[in-house]
């Protein structure tokens, strides 16, 4: 069921319970142990519930077949609907940006952006290119397993609108910040012109002196909220792009997506290639 590509190398290192590292005569260690053995050890080692990428690349061939057991796999529609719900709670939680979207004849789901596709198939073949693939393969490795707690389906579109899309979310620190710059900048001016005003004797230099830092204090903070209402600015922009770039604000669609309903799906070369053969 796992994709090639996925599975990890025979040469990771490997230990033995103690935590101790295997010297070269029990290179065969994992092979002496049973099934049930073997698979205990490895759920004790790996955190599933926060299983990804980089816990794929350690894993060796015979704990992934130790825990990734054919016979226990979750295939069919049942595992789209499973990978569907976990991909699009991850594009919520932010882990994730892509459109995620359901096809038929043959079912299989489809997660795409503008760095990606991925395409999962009822018997977990991931087909792709990108970000994307990276970021799905984790799901479907882990909504294959019966004992993984595959969070509730999100409702509707789970991406947002790019007008939805507000120019930044910390806007009481930057008002938070501009008071404390406005009553720097006040007490600067308030002490630069005090000699004026004031008969301060030799004391108007300490005055001044001051009186020019709380200035420069004062404009440095204005600086820095003008620079994060700008960073904000260009980030809900770039966001926005990357939406419309998925089609959420018009009716067209990556051309891709056209592809793939008649049966044919962008190579990882820029060509095409049949979804059959790709699949096979």
């Amino acid at each position: 069921m796992a994709d090639p590509d996925s599975a990890p190398s025979t040469d990771d290192e490997r230990t033995v319970p103690d935590g101790s590292r295997p010297d070269d005569s029990s290179e065969n260690f994992e092979d002496d142990l049973s099934l049930e053995e073997l698979r205990a050890q490895v759920e004790e080692k790996y955190d599933f519930d926060n299983f990804g990428p980089r816990d794929m690349a350690q894993m060796t061939a015979r704990e992934w077949d130790a825990v990734f057991d054919p016979d226990s796999w979750i295939t069919g529609p049942e595992l789209l609907d499973r990978v569907e719900a976990d991909v699009k709670t991850r594009v919520v939680q932010r882990d994730v940006f892509a459109r995620v979207e359901r096809f038929s004849d043959p079912d299989r789901l489809v997660a795409y952006s503008d760095e990606g596709y991925a395409v999962v198939y009822e018997d977990g073949t991931v087909e792709g290119m990108g970000t994307v693939l990276r970021d799905v393969k984790p799901s479907v490795a882990l909504a294959s397993m019966d004992d993984y707690d595959v969070p509730e389906m999100p409702e509707g579109e789970v991406l947002p609108r790019p007008l939805e899309v507000p120019e930044g979310t910390g806007e009481l620190g930057n008002q938070v910040l501009q008071v404390v710059a406005g009553v720097q900048v006040l007490m600067g001016v308030a002490l630069v012109f005090s000699p004026l005003v004031v008969d301060l004797g030799r004391s108007w230099v300490v005055a001044l002196v001051a009186g020019l830092g709380f200035l420069v204090i004062g404009g440095l903070l204005f600086l820095v909220v003008a620079n994060a209402r700008l960073s904000d600015k260009f980030r809900a922009e770039e966001y926005r792009n990357r939406l419309r770039a998925v089609g959420l604000d018009s009716d067209e669609r990556p051309a891709f997506l056209d592809d793939l309903e008649r049966g044919r799906l962008p190579g990882r070369d820029g060509g095409e290639s049949d979804l059959d053969e790709e699949s096979a």
